[in-house]
């Protein structure tokens, strides 16, 4: 009896993806390249024109001067500094917050929609409130400012050249202005109005600030303020520690100690209960 001849598979070949020519892929490759370093350009245009300003402008001099002497004030008199905004402009006042308390400088951050909800308790006579605001006009902002008390200094970083154009401070003599403009609006140059180079600009003055404030209060030992204040982190490692870790291999991770409300004679008694 024959044995019954096996049935032959058949192997269809794989589907190919046709793969665009090369010349194609390099123009797509060219076109993102080119749209993402113009980003940049438009980016480093914008600090190059701040930059210009702080340096030429002597109306912004004579107000970043007065704005370091009124936190220098505050903080001789154990005031601090409170930073305050909403939207995109309220996280480079979060970062702002958190460089000034790095270098020794009493700060703490506001939401503008958290103090219309008690978080004003914070404001003191002695303390400077620094709004953030690119149109000087935020509505949040705004509703904040008859609950300041009149002895607390403002300060406002924003897009306007002068106090008058500034509603958040027009009517206050002693407000300080610190102007932040871009060089072009966002949206001429990205076709969206998506805070981009504004917020870059208003956190390189920002920086400014928290340093130059820090170079008044501590002079030479600035950079020994930070470290006593910074320990975490590969910043705050000791060049000797780093060295250490290269030669050794030493673990630095921080161990996840459990919880000590919760114990295995804690479950044993839960599972007695149960």
């Amino acid at each position: 009896m024959e044995r019954p001849c096996k049935r032959r598979r058949t192997i269809e070949p794989e589907s190919q993806v046709p793969t665009p020519p090369a010349s194609e892929c390099e123009g797509v490759s060219t076109k993102l390249l080119d749209s993402a370093t113009a980003i940049l350009f438009e980016q480093a245009a914008a600090v190059t024109n701040i930059h210009n300003l702080y340096q030429t402008n002597e109306l912004a001099r004579k107000s970043l001067a007065n704005a370091v002497a009124a936190i220098l004030q505050g903080q001789s008199r154990r005031g601090k500094v409170i930073i305050c905004g909403v939207g995109k402009s309220a996280y480079i006042g979060m970062k702002l917050t958190a460089t000034c308390k790095s270098l020794g400088i009493a700060a703490s951050f506001m939401h503008a929609c958290e103090a219309a909800h008690g978080d004003l308790g914070d404001v003191r006579s002695d303390d400077v409130v620094l709004f953030i605001s690119y149109s000087g006009k935020t509505p949040e902002l705004l509703n904040l400012r008859p609950h300041i008390p009149l002895s607390t200094r403002m300060i406002v970083v924003t897009s306007k050249m002068t106090r008058e154009e500034c509603l958040l401070i027009s009517d206050r003599d002693d407000g300080i202005l610190l102007p932040a403009p871009v060089h072009k609006s966002e949206e001429e140059c990205f076709g969206v109005t998506a805070p981009t180079t504004s917020t870059t600009v208003a956190l390189a003055v920002a920086d400014m600030l928290a340093l130059i404030v820090a170079d008044q209060l501590h002079g030479d030992e600035k950079g020994r303020v930070f470290k006593r204040n910074h320990p975490g982190g590969a910043i705050g490692m000791r060049h000797e520690e780093v060295e250490a870790v290269r030669k050794d291999c030493v673990d630095v991770s921080i161990l996840e100690l459990p919880s000590p409300s919760i114990s295995a004679k804690d479950e044993d008694s839960s599972s007695e209960a149960i």
